[in-house]
């Protein structure tokens, strides 16, 4: 299963999550939860998810750093500023928010059993295989960054 790391861009892994998740919800019949709630839900998730992304993608801007995350040996700096001090996967914790979002607006059960998925598949097939490499860079900074904020939340 190893050559399934760092091979797939993770937006494209959520976005075929995504699908997966809305072809769930046209086979079985969705919960009875009124419109509006849920869609205020599902945009107040997807709203949170875009702040985390952009705050990620604008510090590693700022460092002047890649963003490809299938080529984290290519990282030039160890980004801790931004979204960065709370979780440090802040893009990946926005394709989770998005999917939660999704799943929340297709208000089903079973479209929502995907996102537990997601997080298995891109914690060992994405998260891991940067952290060797981050470790492997940066040594006892990124040991100490990992001791301060947590991979998700």
């Amino acid at each position: 299963m190893n050559s399934l790391e760092l091979k797939v861009p993770p937006p494209a892994v959520a976005l075929l999550f995504g699908v997966l998740m809305w072809l769930v919800s046209s086979l079985v019949a969705p919960l009875e939860v009124p419109s509006g709630p849920r869609v205020s839900v599902a945009l107040v998730l997807a709203s949170v998810g875009l702040v985390f992304g952009v705050s990620g993608m604008v510090s590693f801007w700022r460092a002047r750093t890649t963003m490809n995350p299938i080529k984290p040996m290519a990282t030039s700096s160890l980004v801790t500023s931004g979204a960065f001090r709370f979780t440090r996967n802040p893009m990946y914790l926005s394709l989770l928010l998005y999917l939660l979002a999704w799943a929340v607006y297709l208000s089903n059960v079973w479209a929502l059993l995907f996102v537990p998925v997601f997080v298995l598949y891109i914690n060992e097939f994405q998260i891991k295989p940067e952290e060797r490499a981050l470790s492997s860079l940066f040594g006892p900074d990124y040991a100490a960054y990992k001791e301060r904020v947590r991979r998700w939340l």
